[in-house]
């Protein structure tokens, strides 16, 4: 059984420290920094097996030189940023498999934010670690891929079962809620949403996790078959594929 942690790192990141009762292992997902996985890993756990990393930029990948060189732990990463993950050992690609004691967490390719972009999935926890790729009510910046390739890791993460929990890697959800009012205004899911996330921050609470069948009602990069948000963009008759490309662009000038 798989216990998640929610690590706040820098200004808006998560980092994740996962542990599981029955094998006693600890992984770290996307070490931003170093201080806040030591300070909780020495009052909880004492050691990291494993350190997994989403993609290879910086806010990512800070703590991996200094919490490998402390625990020894075993770094995972995507095979093509081999050469951009620091002190990477264990190279991944699309359908690989990471083993965390008896729980199997398969690897997605979604790239778009970055070329080699992973998600980590684990159907028997029903959990999905999206790093930069899909946000709450959003989805990740293009700076590597283009927006054919992030469109597609979309629908990749968007056909997982409806129960299934995204972690992801920032603390994003108040203002991509701003953007999805703006165009989906019609959207009455998203009142609702923007109630659940006011309570949530006036408790200094994280917005995560969310479930993809909520993101579903939501988040306007996983609607874009809506004839409403459609019709705001007047691009009635566009596919899904342009509709996406359209808000990407609104969403990088908002």
């Amino acid at each position: 059984m798989l216990k998640i942690n929610i690590i706040p790192c820098l200004k808006d990141n998560y980092s994740y420290i996962i542990y599981d009762k029955i094998s006693k292992l600890v992984a770290v997902i996307d070490p931003s920094e170093p201080e806040p996985i030591e300070k909780f890993i020495s009052k909880n756990y004492k050691k990291i097996d494993f350190i997994l990393n989403t993609h290879h930029h910086l806010d990512h990948v800070g703590g991996n030189n200094i919490l490998k060189k402390k625990y020894s732990a075993k770094i995972f990463g995507s095979e093509i940023d081999k050469e951009r993950i620091p002190a990477i050992d264990i190279l991944l690609k699309e359908n690989d498999e990471f083993k965390f004691g008896n729980i199997i967490f398969e690897i997605i390719s979604v790239p778009g934010h970055t070329k080699g972009h992973l998600a980590f999935y684990s159907k028997k926890e029903g959990v999905v670690f999206s790093g930069d790729a899909l946000f709450s009510l959003g989805c990740g910046r293009i700076f590597e891929g283009t927006s054919g390739q992030m469109f597609q890791s979309i629908q990749k993460l968007k056909k997982l079962p409806k129960k299934t929990k995204i972690y992801c890697g920032h603390e994003y959800t108040k203002n991509n809620l701003k953007f999805c009012k703006k165009y989906d205004q019609n959207n009455k899911e998203l009142v609702k949403k923007e109630d659940w996330i006011n309570t949530r921050m006036v408790k200094k609470m994280p917005t995560l996790p969310v479930t993809v069948q909520k993101e579903l009602q939501t988040n306007i990069f996983l609607r874009c078959d809506n004839s409403d948000i459609k019709n705001n963009l007047k691009m009635k008759d566009y596919s899904e594929e342009l509709i996406f490309e359209k808000l990407r662009n609104l969403k990088d000038e908002f």
